[in-house]
């Protein structure tokens, strides 16, 4: 991946959660949290 592609994943990502956290409150965040750390914990399973 280069820098360019990495910075702008970067900032689409920032700019969900920011626009997630404006419109819906924090429930959203603390459950997408609990989900991604359920991924990645599947994820280490496969690997």
């Amino acid at each position: 991946m280069t820098n360019p592609i990495a910075l702008v994943l970067g900032f689409l990502i920032t700019a969900l959660a920011a626009t997630d956290l404006i419109l819906f409150g924090s429930q959203h965040m603390v459950f997408l949290g609990k989900r991604i750390f359920d991924l990645i914990e599947w994820l280490a399973f496969w690997r």
